[in-house]
């Protein structure tokens, strides 16, 4: 199948795009080449794809893969596939939701070491991205199209407007960077946003000694409020006194006033053992 092709398959095997479902598929050639390339999936990779759509970045893939387990949602798909993936053999679709399911139930599909590659739905991009960043299966790294401005919020830095808790919880797992942007009108239909392409190398023992569950809550109580200050929203996460909260901060050389997105991973693992500290005397 020729990548040109794949708006007359689809025309004619009748199939109507899900709103719902946020369906744009790639049908730029020289577009599913690079994603390819930008992940750095080799013969030797087994590669999970969210998303199946048209099958377009799925047979890109599985050139270069050793095996692709692809996951899609809408069954409606099916002859689409069976027309778009023709004679590709190392390609299973799975029509499941992964959202759904359990990584028991995903590692017994897809085996124990693998990367994530997708164009991902804009509208269950973060639950996804995290789905994978913060279970315990061995995800090598993730591969993924989004927005622009979620791609913008996965790589920013701090005291920025795009800094956020899903920047720190990326941070903490891995190490992320925009390969490449993408103009709206490679995909079929055409979204109403520009797109790029983020990869995601992750690093489990990144968090290595620390209480990761704790500095997780504490990322993302810290954001709660945006306007707020650090310690209005320490306060009200961990249920404190403003005045404990301040002394916790200032204890760590932090400014009394300073807000959540002024603090690095770095500050917040600080943070985050002297909370456990002072959460231990008190207990």
């Amino acid at each position: 199948m020729e990548n040109n092709s794949i708006k007359d398959i689809i025309r004619g095997t009748n199939f109507r795009f899900n709103k719902a479902l946020g369906q744009n598929f790639i049908t730029d050639g020289n577009l599913l080449d690079a994603i390819v390339q930008d992940s750095g999936v080799t013969e030797d990779d087994v590669v999970v794809e969210i998303g199946t759509g048209a099958g377009t970045l799925t047979r890109a893939l599985a050139k270069a893969a050793k095996k692709v387990y692809s996951f899609e949602v809408d069954g409606n798909l099916k002859p689409v596939l069976e027309l778009s993936l023709q004679g590709v053999d190392n390609v299973e679709v799975v029509f499941r939701d992964v959202l759904k399911m359990k990584d028991d139930e995903l590692k017994s599909i897809v085996g124990d070491r693998f990367k994530v590659v997708a164009n991902l739905p804009y509208y269950i991009t973060t639950p996804l991205a995290m789905r994978f960043i913060e279970s315990a299966l061995d995800v090598e790294s993730l591969t993924i199209m989004v927005q622009k401005e979620v791609a913008d919020r996965f790589v920013a830095k701090a005291n920025t407007a795009d800094y956020s808790a899903i920047t720190l919880a990326i941070e903490s797992a891995g190490n992320a960077k925009v390969t490449r942007n993408v103009n709206r009108n490679m995909f079929y239909p055409a979204p109403n946003v520009d797109s790029a392409v983020v990869r995601i190398d992750i690093d489990r023992h990144k968090l290595d000694g620390e209480n990761a569950a704790l500095l997780h809550k504490l990322i993302r109580g810290s954001f709660a409020m945006r306007r707020k200050t650090l310690a209005n929203n320490l306060s009200v996460a961990f249920k404190m006194s403003k005045q404990d909260a301040t002394e916790l901060i200032v204890s760590c050389g932090f400014n009394p006033l300073v807000r959540g997105e002024a603090l690095s991973l770095n500050d917040y693992i600080v943070l985050n053992r002297a909370l456990e500290k002072a959460q231990s005397e008190t207990a």
